[in-house]
């Protein structure tokens, strides 16, 4: 990621080409008086770190935590380039007969786990410049709760779209971050002037639009999970854009994941209804392990 020749700020990613921030581009705008005195102040983090603040973000936990859960996978499995299907399961895929009969954290535990090394790299990267500038706007703990709850999202629309396929991936939590900054960067406080929310807004629409083109044509990639987490993101970025845009307003923002999560809680129970199971939470007891083997289940990576 490239920084500012003005400023120095770290650049967001998907912006490839430019070399100045928005924060510079609003500076000039405003010096040339092409910009009114109560013009909107893009919120852009700043080109230092604070002597008491940490350089560790929540961007950075993420991709750790990530990067560790696929070296102790491939540590496990002696292999890098694809994990088996029963690895996938052990470690907490989501796997429909297990995450419909009891094993609900599965929804959460899935977006942590990826199928193999491109997987990961491609997952990662992306991860890496959506969640610079989405934590950059939103903060770390709001960030934080957006990309949990996106994931959880994704998940649910895979396991009710294949609830016999085994899913993992990151990319349902990070379409999530895609449709958060797009609903935040166009009905938010966090408006820039049109010179420089242009650009970002064509880099997100293009990043949804390709992948989900891609999803749509090749085999094995879990577009419900896409779409379940784009979805939610635009939905939880829209009402924090227009009722809790500062910050501050922890209160506000709390309300709203609370509301969130208690829709995607009686989606599960619709959805487990809708599969004539009993709604239970603990370890499944469908069949044995062993017996899992002769399931036909494919392995849907996103």
């Amino acid at each position: 990621m490239a920084n500012c020749i003005r400023c120095g700020r770290q650049l967001p990613g998907f912006t490839f080409g430019r070399k100045i921030c928005q924060w510079c581009m609003q500076h000039e705008a405003h010096q040339r008086g092409e910009l009114s005195d109560d013009a909107p102040q893009p919120v852009i983090r700043q080109p230092w770190v604070r002597s008491h603040e940490s350089s560790i973000t929540v961007t950075h936990v993420i991709f750790g935590i990530n990067a560790a859960v696929f070296l102790g996978m491939a540590l496990g499995s002696g292999s890098v380039m694809e994990f088996p299907m029963w690895e996938l399961i052990r470690w907490g895929a989501n796997f429909g007969p297990l995450t419909l009969t009891g094993e609900w954290w599965r929804l959460l535990t899935n977006t942590f786990l990826h199928g193999g090394l491109f997987h990961i790299a491609f997952n990662m990267w992306c991860l890496w410049d959506l969640g610079a500038l989405c934590e950059s706007l939103y903060g770390p703990s709001t960030f934080a709760a957006i990309y949990l709850t996106c994931g959880v999202a994704g998940s649910l629309a895979s396991v009710a779209w294949h609830p016999g396929g085994v899913a993992v991936g990151a990319s349902g939590a990070i379409f999530g971050l895609a449709g958060a900054l797009l609903a935040g960067l166009k009905l938010g406080e966090f408006s820039v002037p049109r010179s420089a929310l242009t650009p970002i807004m064509r880099s997100l629409g293009a990043f949804v639009v390709y992948n989900l083109i891609f999803g749509f044509l090749l085999p094995g990639i879990d577009n419900a999970a896409h779409l379940g987490g784009l979805i939610c993101g635009v939905i939880v970025g829209a009402i924090i854009a227009v009722a809790a845009p500062q910050q501050e307003q922890a209160g506000r923002r709390l309300a709203v994941f609370a509301v969130v999560l208690f829709v995607l809680a009686l989606g599960a129970t619709q959805l487990a209804r809708y599969h004539g199971l009993p709604l239970r939470l603990g370890r499944s007891p469908f069949a044995p392990r062993a017996e899992l083997r002769k399931n036909d289940a494919t392995v849907v990576d996103r």
